[in-house]
């Protein structure tokens, strides 16, 4: 947590509490609309997308895109929650010039995935947030403002794309709490294959309604912070939306419920408009739509198809490599990053240090070149050969980066002859060794005086010698071991 997060929190403990509930658009990775055969392809030329169905031509009729239900399913098992056997959709009647049919088919009263919770880690401490709902719905049109001068354009591709609409509890505290939820349900909905996650476009959009009280008050009045797209620009937002509501009330005035707007630049939230109720939208059953029925049958179908969950194969990496929750946590962000840790602990034998290795080396390379996991260079196989060397001391751990830099940037995928070609190998001689050290000892006599007067810090200084003299070859370890061993002799 950086030192501004912990002043922010500190200042909450003093005087506020905040509290936070968020409601999550996920894009379903289905290939066509949820009530029409229009493509949900994304980047296609605007207004090309819009079917009749889409935009409620008379004559025309909604029909339910099984492969959406069956997301839903999915995400219900995926989060504990109760499938609902039937569910209701409703008009949610609103004016928007990117609403085209006046109405959003959502589902209001009944929702189609009921209850559950999302746990995950802050820290080392254990958090669950509650899910009030999940419901299907259909996504508007999108409002372009950039590209016209004192006018807005309309695209209406996106209208009708599948969405399902998650709802907290306002079960979390804080910004970086707020940031560690979001996370953990992007990395839930990806992984079990329902939406593919990406917050640029607009596949992943997080609302937070935030309000602050004191403890033990009743509720605050909320504000929501709509369509934040990145998590860096969420924690940005909810914590000026925290400070700005402290210094609002401390000025002596009240907080009004509105939906504001995060703006990068600025780094501040902004009014957009006052913020409506459910009775604001005139919500009544879909008279097209019959209500949605689901028989427990399909629910165990879907089920059966289930992946093992992040959380459930975080506890197994613990249980079965002995690895920390850190890194159990860290290392199943994605299906491929756990992939390829299983394979290459496996093949290795050394689970903490390929562990070590993904989480270190081959994140930080993938974050510079800008690629996913999926695409990693380097095999899983050949990093356990590495790893394997490493362990076994036939190279040391900074010769291992220059075997794994060589391996990403294709100049071989033989990691012994690349460890002969380099000349990394590690001198293991113990005769040759020991030539080293009595050479530097003698050499470094006022630092071997020093030693054996108790400055522990002359043995580093001799270690480094030794390292030098070797030009790096010999075994860290066997160094340490060997020098210590004569400097205690004499």
């Amino acid at each position: 947590m950086n030192q501004k997060v912990k002043k922010e929190a500190t200042l909450l403990v003093q005087g506020y509490e905040v509290v936070i509930g968020f409601e999550t658009h996920a894009q379903l990775a289905t290939q066509s609309k949820i009530f029409s055969r229009a493509s949900t392809a994304f980047g296609a030329e605007p207004n090309t997308q819009a079917c009749a169905v889409d935009l409620a031509l008379p004559g025309t009729l909604p029909v339910m895109n099984r492969e959406a239900v069956a997301c839903a399913i999915r995400f219900g098992l995926a989060v504990g929650s109760h499938v609902a056997e039937e569910s209701v959709f409703a008009r949610k009647n609103y004016f928007y010039p990117d609403l085209p049919k006046g109405y959003q088919i959502s589902q209001f009263e009944i929702p189609v995935v009921q209850g559950g919770e999302v746990s995950f880690y802050l820290g080392e401490e254990k958090k669950t947030v509650r899910l009030v709902r999940a419901h299907l719905e259909e996504d508007a049109g999108k409002s372009l403002h950039e590209d016209f001068h004192g006018l807005s354009g309309i695209d209406l591709n996106r209208a009708g794309t599948p969405l399902l609409e998650i709802v907290t509890e306002p079960d979390i505290r804080s910004s970086a709490e707020a940031v560690a939820y979001a996370k953990e349900l992007h990395k839930i909905v990806t992984w079990i294959g329902i939406c593919d996650g990406n917050m640029q476009e607009g596949s992943f959009r997080c609302d937070a309604n935030v309000s602050v009280r004191k403890p033990g008050d009743p509720l605050g009045t909320r504000r929501e912070i709509k369509n934040l797209n990145s998590f860096k620009f969420m924690q940005q937002a909810i914590d000026f939306e925290i400070r700005w509501q402290i210094d609002r009330i401390e000025d002596g005035y009240e907080i009004e419920q509105a939906t504001v707007l995060f703006d990068p630049d600025t780094g501040e939230t902004r009014a957009m408009r006052t913020k409506e109720d459910a009775a604001d939208y005139r919500y009544f059953p879909d008279p097209d739509l019959p209500p949605l029925a689901i028989e427990r049958s399909w629910v165990d179908e879907v089920k059966a198809a289930m992946p093992e969950l992040p959380r459930a194969m975080a506890e197994r990496l613990v249980a079965d490599y002995g690895l920390p929750e850190y890194d159990a946590t860290t290392l199943t962000q994605s299906p491929a990053m756990a992939s390829y840790f299983e394979e290459a602990a496996k093949t290795s034998g050394q689970a903490k240090l390929v562990s070590n290795w993904i989480m270190g080396e081959v994140s930080r390379r993938l974050n510079i070149d800008e690629i996913a996991m999926e695409a990693v260079p380097v095999k899983a196989a050949k990093l356990a050969t590495m790893v394997g060397r490493i362990a076994d001391g036939t190279i040391s751990n900074n010769a291992g980066k220059q075997v794994f830099d060589a391996l990403w940037k294709g100049e071989g995928d033989d990691v012994d002859a690349l460890i002969e070609a380099k000349g990394l190998k590690q001198m293991n001689d113990s005769g040759e060794l020991e030539k080293i050290i009595e050479e530097v000892m003698a050499a470094n006599a006022p630092m071997v005086e020093q030693f054996r007067a108790g400055k522990d810090k002359a043995f580093n200084a001799l270690v480094g010698q030794v390292m030098k003299a070797s030009r790096g070859k010999a075994n860290p370890q066997a160094v340490n071991e060997t020098l210590r061993q004569k400097l205690e002799q004499g």
